[in-house]
């Protein structure tokens, strides 16, 4: 068994808004690399403004050619004076950065520009590792002191959420912090071994904006 199974493309309006999966980039060793629209995801995001990803203009072709060529144009770049800097908090295997559909899964594609990013459905492989981010944060508006890099947090699985039908809920101690991203939370309900999570990065401002976990087995 792979680490990664499918990444899905992943949109939504804005900061603070429930993510959609638009389509699910597919890797097998017959066929290559492949992307299809989600269709239900598409036409729930086209209500909230989605079009397409630039690349794919047709939301109903199987595309099967020059997919993670397009996609890859959203790594970055290997003459960034910063690129180990990245590849640490990331938790990035060196050995495989220059696997594009694997640097995608790791890093989510992650861009200031547009409302897109790239979730992984991970398998519970031996030693499985690798950076998530707590969703729902916004709401909580907890002050910035209450978490720092390196705390460890704990969860609870929940999978009757009406948003995410394989939720996890993330806490530090007893304090509410949010939800394990969508699809990322997926493979914490495919193991009874239980994950270690760790806060491998904070955004804040008064009140915290962003937490970056790291999950590891």
């Amino acid at each position: 068994m792979k680490a990664i199974g499918n990444i899905h493309l992943i949109w939504r309006p804005g900061k603070g808004s429930r993510r959609i999966s638009v389509g699910t980039i597919k890797k097998s060793t017959l066929e290559g690399i492949r992307f299809q629209y989600n269709q239900e995801g598409v036409e729930k995001a086209k209500k909230l403004g989605f079009v397409h990803y630039e690349g794919f203009p047709d939301t109903f072709i199987d595309y099967r050619e020059n997919v993670i060529e397009i996609f890859g144009q959203r790594l970055m770049r290997s003459e960034r004076p910063d690129l180990q800097d990245f590849y640490d908090f990331w938790n990035v295997d060196l050995n495989k950065k220059e696997d594009k559909f694997y640097m995608l899964a790791f890093t989510q594609g992650l861009l200031p520009t547009d409302n897109f990013e790239f979730l992984a459905n991970f398998n519970p492989v031996d030693s499985l590792s690798f950076v998530t981010e707590i969703a729902n944060l916004t709401e909580a508006q907890i002050p910035s002191d209450k978490v720092s890099v390196n705390d460890i947090l704990r969860y609870e699985l929940e999978p009757t959420n009406e948003y995410d039908k394989k939720a996890v809920k993330v806490f530090k101690g007893e304090l509410y912090l949010g939800y394990v991203k969508l699809i990322h939370s997926e493979v914490f309900h495919k193991t009874s071994r239980r994950f270690d999570l760790i806060v491998q990065g904070i955004e804040k401002n008064g009140v915290l904006k962003r937490i970056f976990v790291k999950a590891s087995l």
